[in-house]
């Protein structure tokens, strides 16, 4: 078995970050620029595409032979780019060393894994990387002195492309260190089968129904237009979006003793509570919590990173969370979307694809969070296929407790599962019947749910403190609440 170590620079026009790396190697304009490899641990060649350089014809051969295991650092966009011209490659046959590194506990960046290795300097990532990919593989603004260019060649600066290739070659050198030094911890088989997978899920992506994406945005656009002139009606600011200006106006419009801040969440609904707001100050706080709601800021990712196959790819990174395994949410956030309880939905749907802002008003009531709530039925299956959303219940939790051997815990999965009330029955010596729907004791199970949150990976008080968004512990002092 042979092991040939990979990396690529590349051109796309495409913003990856914004974008993700499939919708960059879709573009039409992409390009493999740079192609360094090194084989068995041999001398790291680096083959000039840009330039009009071929791969070897035994390195073609390789790229699909299962004889050669390929290795990359972030190897699903090595893969991904090869694969647009050789076809979907077999996931079994790569290896990603940024994954070996997340799963050992390092971090996710080639520099920051090698620094954090120990690394000789010799061994390290280049750092003059960062301005020779914006030099040339990102379009570039034209301008009289280059002549109005959008693209800069090699031929544009013939030393900063020698350092280009030496920069590529090195990325190969540091992530074979960064491997051999790894070896000694080796991921297990099932953890590499499920990366394989991962690879698979992500390439193959999931559809979005654009209609509704783009109604979506364009009626977040007269919501948001519509409450920004309110706004400046009503408090004669410049700018009713700025934090600052909104905190200077209500701290003179208060009477209360109590200075504003800061305008979060949890900061606006505690002040719609109070009963000495004139009517301007009240307007004007339902006005932020409803431009909170207007926020379109999903719909444009989906818009940004939506293919042309019309599916959006790589919303998920495996081993992301490398402390738990868990995978972590990209682009999108899918793993924090807000929950659906519009009723009917399909009429709701209907009502955003045609831009019917009034009638979304008239059934729905706020337009604002009717658009939030769809968020997630932007994602559909394709036709003749059906979406099914699973979960885990309390998966962290269960697992810390079996790990922990703590026994009650475990009798609560055993039997009934209600772990956050089960938490709040220990804490308040209050039996656990009485943590139900109706008695005054149920609002005890959310202050169950802020410790089961902040305490399962060794938090304290601090970690009780910032889990406790809604406020639930601020009539216990800090010495209070550890007992």
């Amino acid at each position: 078995m042979h092991h040939l170590s990979i990396d690529l620079e590349t051109y796309s026009s495409v913003p990856i970050g914004k974008a993700g790396a499939q919708k960059y190697i879709a573009s039409d304009d992409f390009t493999i620029l740079l192609f360094a490899y090194s084989l068995d641990g041999g001398p790291v060649e680096v083959v000039d595409i840009a330039s009009g350089e071929v791969l070897p014809s035994w390195l073609r051969s390789a790229i699909t032979d299962p004889e050669y295991i390929k290795h990359a650092y972030n190897a699903p966009f090595e893969w991904g780019c090869l694969s647009k011209f050789f076809g979907t490659l077999p996931p079994e046959q790569w290896r990603c060393t940024m994954f070996h590194g997340l799963y050992c506990g390092y971090t996710a960046g080639l520099d920051a894994t090698g620094y954090a290795l120990g690394l000789p300097e010799d061994k390290r990532k280049s750092n003059t990387g960062k301005a020779l990919i914006r030099y040339f593989c990102v379009p570039c603004k034209p301008t009289k002195s280059n002549g109005g260019r959008t693209r800069n060649f090699p031929k544009h600066d013939p030393e900063k492309w020698a350092l280009f290739k030496e920069y590529n070659r090195q990325d190969v050198v540091t992530e074979m260190e960064i491997e051999r030094r790894l070896s000694a911890f080796p991921v297990p088989d099932w953890v590499q089968k499920q990366w394989e997978t991962d690879l698979i899920i992500n390439a193959r992506g999931v559809a979005v129904d654009m209609d509704m994406v783009r109604g979506a945005l364009a009626i977040g656009a007269e919501e948001k237009a519509d409450l920004m002139e309110e706004a400046t009606r009503i408090s004669g600011l410049d700018n009713p979006n700025s934090v600052k200006q909104v905190i200077r106006w209500l701290n003179e419009e208060t009477d209360s003793e109590e200075v504003v801040t800061s305008l979060t969440k949890e900061t606006v609904s505690a002040m719609l509570g109070r009963d000495t707001n004139s009517p301007d100050v009240q307007r004007m706080l339902e006005i932020r919590q409803e431009l909170g709601k207007t926020s379109t800021k999903k719909y444009d990712a989906i818009e940004m990173c939506v293919c042309p196959d019309g599916r959006t790819h790589g919303l998920l990174q495996f081993y992301g969370a490398n402390r738990t395994g868990r995978w972590a949410g990209r682009l999108v956030q899918v793993q924090n979307l807000p929950r659906t309880y519009l009723e009917p939905l399909e009429l709701a749907r209907d009502m955003v694809r045609d831009q019917k802002r009034a009638g979304l008003r008239v059934v729905y009531g706020s337009v604002s969070d009717t658009l939030s709530q769809l968020i997630r039925t932007a994602f559909v299956a394709a036709p003749g296929n059906v979406l099914i959303d699973a979960d885990f219940s309390a998966i962290e939790a269960r697992v810390i407790s079996w790990l922990a051997q703590e026994e009650w815990r475990l009798e609560v999965f055993r039997t009934h599962g209600k772990i956050y009330e089960a938490s709040a029955s220990q804490m308040f010596g209050v039996p656990i019947e009485r943590i139900k729907k109706g008695n005054p004791e149920y609002s005890l199970r959310q202050r169950g749910k802020v410790a089961e949150l902040a305490l399962g990976y060794q938090g304290g008080v601090g970690a009780m403190r910032r889990m406790d968004t809604g406020h639930q512990l601020d009539d216990l002092s800090d010495d209070e609440v550890p007992f």
